[in-house]
């Protein structure tokens, strides 16, 4: 529905754009606007303020910002739909519960039972380190030699074809993320991204004040047509995309597709990011997009999920050219990344306590996937086998706001699929991660009330106050 909505600029000061975004957010705060409707053009509204073309284009990008309204390809503006009080974000119940039963499967975190003993040997280790005093320096801003060289090590066995002088060592893939979007876009840029993307990049792309645009994606990830699409739209400076074990579907992007994406991006110079923190889950790993556009292709990993998320040390693979800006992003943002815990790092690489805690923890999420089938057996999901995380899809009756606040009355945990849209109206579905931070035996336990409220209609739970 498009909507004749002219704003009354008169009670807002400071610049004319700002003041339509200001406008628009107190209008979609009293429900003059609702969720869904459709914002006239940007020639159509310059028209009726008497303002320039270039205002409102201003105006839509500050809105857009502030997670107002999305940007449809070949559609138009839209008001998003609200995320309602009770939507939950990973991580929110970190640390929140009070209750010893509550259990938590909102975060993804693949788990391994020997990580404390691992890290306990680590840090006395360390300890006794002969050039100790020289990790308690400032150090090289893309990361010290044998970092770098562990680095190369460590993307080597995701598959990248990597080299020392192309890998840059970061404090954890999130500051990755920062770094590259930061060496590369610049605020107003266009950045595109799966329709569901990891919220983490919502976040970052608000704070660098970069547009985000969704693409459409499939059971087989992101739609290379799609990305097309959107480049003939308007230009697109980049691609963030997570073609392995996506977060939240489990989608893992076949070659065929890899290799088609990889064209569309050389075709209109569109930098690839790829995000591959759960490539380490599957038994073989799949040719990173860099493979197929090795001057296009930025490669992110991290020790978080693999190792654990104390260990917070990321590495970026870049195209040689772009290495120097990396780095400088680095030195703008950390300094360097944190000395000791890449110290750490560098040494499990070497001694193979990286591949066997990697190996524990693909071993445990293949087991507790086993049971989550068996326990969700009459359940609509995707879930891929390695992942540590199910893409649930709810029946008529279950709106996931709804079905989330319930399970969490429950005692559970879990995440709205509004979490990690990017366009106007998500699925009704719901991500359920099965390492989070706890035993096998609490997570069977946990299933189980999910999958009770799956039988059941709704009314029965929301009818009681």
């Amino acid at each position: 529905m498009m909507t004749n909505w002219v704003p009354d600029l008169g009670r807002y000061e400071g610049p004319r754009y700002r003041a339509i975004a200001d406008a628009l957010a107190e209008d979609v705060r009293r429900g003059r606007i609702g969720a869904g409707t459709r914002l006239p053009t940007h020639r159509e509204l310059a028209w009726k303020l008497r303002v320039t073309v270039g205002t409102v284009s201003r105006a839509y990008a500050e809105a857009e910002r502030r997670g107002l309204i999305v940007g449809e390809v070949g559609r138009g503006t839209f008001v998003r739909l609200a995320a309602s009080a009770t939507t939950i974000m990973p991580g929110d119940d970190l640390g929140a519960a009070t209750d010893p039963d509550f259990i938590d499967l909102t975060v993804n975190r693949p788990g391994a039972a020997s990580e404390a003993q691992a890290m306990a040997e680590a840090l006395g280790q360390l300890a006794a380190e002969r050039d100790l005093a020289r990790l308690l320096d400032y150090q090289p801003h893309a990361g010290r030699p044998e970092d770098r060289v562990a680095g190369a090590t460590f993307l080597a066995r995701g598959g990248v074809a990597a080299t020392p002088e192309q890998t840059v060592v970061t404090a954890s893939g999130q500051h990755a993320m920062t770094c590259v979007l930061g060496a590369l876009l610049q605020p107003g840029d266009t950045l595109a991204a799966e329709a569901l993307t990891y919220p983490g990049l919502r976040a970052l792309a608000s704070l660098l004040h970069i547009r985000v645009v969704p693409v459409a994606i499939d059971s087989e990830g992101l739609l290379p047509d799609a990305l097309a699409a959107a480049c003939r739209s308007g230009p697109v400076r980049a691609l963030y995309t997570m073609p392995t074990l996506h977060n939240p579907t489990t989608a893992t992007m076949p070659l065929s597709r890899r290799e088609a994406l990889a064209e569309v991006a050389q075709k209109h110079g569109v930098v690839l990011i790829e995000d591959d923190v759960y490539g380490f889950l599957l038994d073989t790993p799949l040719p990173p997009l860099a493979h197929y556009a090795p001057q296009h292709g930025f490669y992110i990993t991290s020790t978080s999920k693999s190792l654990m998320p104390a260990l917070r040390v990321g590495y970026v693979h870049s195209p040689k050219s772009e290495v120097e800006r990396i780095g400088a992003a680095v030195r703008a943002t950390m300094y360097s990344a944190p000395p000791l815990m890449a110290r750490i790092a560098t040494r499990w690489i070497a001694d193979g306590t990286a591949e066997r805690l990697a190996r524990e923890k693909s071993e445990e999420t293949r087991r507790r996937n086993r049971v989550a089938r068996q326990i969700l057996a009459e359940a609509e999901f995707a879930g891929d086998p390695a992942a540590s995380h199910l893409w649930l899809t709810l029946p008529n009756g279950w709106r996931a706001d709804d079905f989330v606040e319930t399970a969490r009355r429950r005692g559970v945990g879990i995440i709205p699929a509004a979490a990690f849209a990017i366009t106007r109206q998500p699925p009704n579905a719901v991500r359920i991660c099965l390492g989070a931070q706890t035993t096998a035996e609490r997570v069977e336990r946990a299933l189980v009330r999910p999958a009770e409220l799956l039988t059941t209609p709704p009314e029965r739970y929301l009818s009681v106050v």
